[in-house]
């Protein structure tokens, strides 16, 4: 039976899940009509020029695409793992402070993550993807764990190489993959998540949250 707590995060993987599927087999020739990923790329991913001078196909892209480029992904490889790492990091998350704050945090998140490609991206190239989103799920549990080990030396220490880790292993994609890693929608979502989290917290405290 399904846990009631986790009916968003498992919504969110069947929606991601059911739009590749859709363009996988359209890519394929086995759906028409074909090169359907292509329309859904227009439509929904995050084009930096709609945010200066660029023509929206409809009036509220350049607010929804902050969004709708989280549910799109660029095959199937790219879908599992970040499926894979959508449930483990979400499930960790609800099950710290539940569903209507992983919820929130999964929105800020995927803001974040649009936000920090707006601002660092170099090319007008459009990006999609839950990386953001998941980068900044990670980064809300990071900020917790570093808020209940402040006073740890040895715990803050690796946090820091939790931190360089990351660091060195986005370069390394980067490297790569030519320079197709969109590092800075997982700067932003890790940036957005972690503060949230900790204003999140602050506000209310873990043991006061609804499950």
């Amino acid at each position: 039976m399904m846990n009631r707590n986790h009916m968003f995060l498992y919504a969110v993987v069947t929606v991601c899940c059911a739009f590749e599927g859709v363009l996988t087999l359209s890519d394929n020739g086995l759906i028409l009509p074909e090169h359907v990923r292509s329309f859904a790329y227009y439509y929904g991913a995050f084009w930096p020029g709609l945010l200066d001078n660029w023509k929206p196909n409809y009036v509220v892209q350049p607010y929804l695409m902050f969004f709708t480029h989280v549910f799109l992904h660029t095959g199937l490889v790219h879908l599992v793992v970040n499926m894979i790492t959508l449930c483990s990091l979400g499930l960790a998350v609800i099950n710290r402070v539940g569903q209507g704050r992983f919820v929130l945090l999964y929105a800020i998140s995927g803001l974040g993550g649009g936000i920090g490609f707006a601002f660092l991206a170099e090319n007008l190239q459009p990006m999609v993807g839950a990386s953001g989103a998941l980068f900044g799920l990670l980064g809300a549990i990071l900020a917790w764990e570093f808020e209940d080990s402040r006073e740890d030396r040895e715990a803050l220490r690796d946090f820091a190489m939790v931190i360089f880790l990351l660091t060195v292993l986005n370069l390394v994609y980067w490297w790569a993959m030519n320079g197709q890693l969109a590092w800075q929608a997982h700067l932003g979502g890790f940036l957005f998540g972690a503060i949230a989290a900790i204003v999140m917290r602050r506000k209310v405290p873990d043991d006061e949250l609804p499950t």
